[in-house]
């Protein structure tokens, strides 16, 4: 009986997907261990260090292998780790005789579920990218369509200065496209096979003139398994396993950006953005009116929960002299959760903000509701070129203060337009255009361009 939110038979779809449920399936896990096993062999064939034909033959057998989960899972408990009692099933259905002896020939268990883990990393990376993509071509439509949008840029959650709704979507894609590049980085890096032996030095394959022989097969492995081959044993090297953890990490803190300003944007009196309309989705057991923003609240509670499971493979780092006493054992948790959630909270964007509901009337009525306020930097840098810039500052912050108390009735043009001190330095017109909103965005359509024409 699932006791995790990740696959409870209420929660799943929220916090993850089929697909990548698929990829950390616990029978799939087992695969990739066999895959690391058969590669093994092939590539210890091809060089000589099993006879050259045992490599297929393992490699059919164990293809072929009925396994029984039971009692793998049973010896698993007694052992700690799977992979004896795997071994002990596939030599099995390879045969007692010559071609069985050869499994799992100089390996050790960590060998196998690192390179194991890798493979699932590897696999569950490319579904992120897939994510990724498409979150970048949605932003980037947005950040086209709405890119002279203006609206309320705010800071402390209040009105600070007008921004375009297209500069906003510019700012959360330039994020997701440096995830991108930190994706290409991290793969050579990170996405390594681990072969190592005993202690890491490949002594089971040969010492002094016949030392370079584990290397050759380790190289012979990463070609064979399509992963990178590492210049020395990493297994108490943990840093490549932390950084895809923290990648996923990092891509959950801009999902969590996101949603927070989808969330507050979305409120009844902002009334800006909303997320698209299901029948029901989002809906209230006892508020018929209520549309609340699900997805966005999934996203946000997802970058915690990757934040966490970060904080746990950097503790994994710290591992003890050549094989760890436990510090191990927490990828085999934080991993997989790793990269559900962060499928699942990619999942969720790329619904949000493929239908998003964009208000451009209410950005409109929300940008003009403080009544010119939120240009009153405009008219002080004009102002400051003929009375300093502390002098501008003092007589716009009392005309704001001034508008303030005045009322709905009262906007800052008024205010400004009374005042001898500010009509003898700016003409009238010129004082209204800089009491437009519309007309004080600087260079966001610029940056907006800048950001749609970086590639990855």
């Amino acid at each position: 009986m699932p006791t995790s939110a990740l696959d409870s038979l209420l929660f799943k779809n929220l916090f993850g997907t089929a697909a990548i449920r698929a990829i950390f399936d616990d029978k799939t896990y087992i695969q990739r261990c066999i895959d690391v096993e058969t590669a093994l062999a092939r590539a210890q064939s091809k060089l000589g260090v099993i006879p050259a034909e045992i490599g297929a033959r393992i490699t059919a057998a164990c293809t072929n292998a009925t396994l029984d989960y039971d009692r793998l899972s049973n010896e698993t408990e007694i052992v700690g780790y799977p992979i004896l009692p795997l071994v002990r099933q596939l030599v099995a259905a390879c045969g007692e005789g010559e071609a069985g002896s050869y499994v799992h020939w100089g390996a050790t268990t960590q060998d196998i579920q690192d390179t194991a883990a890798v493979l699932q990393m590897k696999d569950g990376l490319l579904l992120v990218e897939e994510y990724l993509r498409k979150l970048v071509g949605t932003l980037s439509r947005l950040a086209q369509k709405y890119r002279d949008t203006p609206m309320a840029g705010r800071t402390h959650l209040q009105h600070a200065l007008p921004v375009t709704f297209g500069y906003k979507c510019a700012v959360y894609l330039s994020g997701f496209q440096r995830h991108l590049e930190r994706l290409q980085q991290l793969r050579p890096r990170c996405l390594l096979v681990q072969f190592g032996g005993a202690a890491g030095t490949l002594a089971s394959l040969g010492s002094g003139r016949e030392a370079e022989t584990g290397v050759k097969v380790r190289r012979a492995l990463a070609e064979e398994l399509g992963l990178h081959d590492p210049v020395v044993t990493w297994h108490t090297a943990r840093d490549g396993v932390a950084e895809i953890v923290n990648f996923l990490a990092l891509v959950g803190g801009s999902l969590g950006k996101l949603a927070l300003d989808l969330i507050v944007m979305s409120s009844n009196e902002l009334g800006e953005v909303s997320e698209p309309f299901v029948p029901h989705r989002g809906a209230s057991s006892t508020m018929p009116q209520k549309r609340n923003p699900i997805s966005s609240e999934v996203m946000l509670a997802a970058s915690k929960l990757l934040r966490a499971n970060a904080s746990l493979c950097l503790d994994a780092m710290v591992t003890d002299f050549e094989r760890a006493t436990g510090p191990w054992h927490l990828e085999w948790v934080a991993v997989p959760e790793a990269f559900i959630v962060a499928v699942g909270v990619l999942h969720q964007a790329d619904f949000a903000m493929s239908g998003l509901v964009v208000n451009v009337d209410q950005m409109g009525r929300n940008l003009n509701s403080t009544r010119g306020l939120i240009v009153a930097e405009a008219v002080m840098m004009e102002l400051a070129k003929h009375t300093g810039r502390q002098k501008a500052h003092d007589i716009v912050y009392e005309a704001c203060k001034e508008t303030i108390e005045a009322g709905e009735s009262t906007s800052l043009f008024d205010v400004l337009s009374g005042k001898q001190q500010v009509t003898a330095s700016i003409a009238t017109d010129k004082l209204r255009g800089l009491c437009d909103p519309a007309n004080y965005l600087g260079a966001a359509s610029v940056m907006v361009d800048d950001v749609l024409a970086v590639r990855y």
